[in-house]
């Protein structure tokens, strides 16, 4: 296997854990979460910079983060922020230059994940399950424009892990 495994999805699918999990099986690779990498560059938490710059100014630090990150090699498992794909110039980026997992998770399952973290700038309001309901819709038809889909629903994080390897796998051989 010599490409990178790109991670996207929802907000609380699962992207980080299981980007972490591939990368203790795929020792030859580097994990890369972007929202982390922006966090630590800039010093400011993602809902920092929403609040004090704007979501189009947090978007293009996140599409140069993905441009450089994709253009310096391969053998990286990253991880990319809910709405990255959402950008025609990051998506281009994500499936020119690894392949794409789009990590599919129920709402019921993803609220409940998020119902308790309100560190997550778009869904710190009254109603955060309407609004995670509409971003899945907005959302869903650029996720399906991944390479792969793996439905995390009713999967343990070491099951997703075994898909995303045996569709890599089946990939190279």
């Amino acid at each position: 296997m010599e490409c990178n495994i790109i991670l996207i999805g929802m907000p609380a699918c699962g992207k980080s854990t299981i980007g972490y999990l591939l990368s203790e099986k795929l020792t030859n690779y580097t994990f890369i979460d972007t929202d982390s990498l922006i966090e630590k560059t800039t010093g400011l938490k993602i809902s920092e910079i929403f609040e004090k710059y704007s979501e189009d100014y947090f978007r293009k630090l996140e599409y140069d983060t993905i441009k450089l990150v994709c253009s310096s090699g391969k053998n990286k498992i990253i991880s990319i922020g809910g709405g990255a794909f959402e950008n025609p110039d990051s998506r281009g980026t994500l499936l020119r230059f690894g392949k794409v997992f789009y990590l599919k998770s129920d709402l019921d399952v993803l609220y409940y994940r998020v119902s308790r973290d309100m560190t997550r700038p778009l869904l710190n309001n009254d109603n955060p399950r309407q609004i995670l309901e509409n971003l899945m819709n907005k959302r869903e038809v650029n996720f399906l424009k991944a390479h792969y889909l793996i439905d995390t629903s009713n999967l343990d994080a070491n099951d997703v892990v075994e898909k995303i390897l045996g569709n890599m796998n089946e990939a190279n051989s």
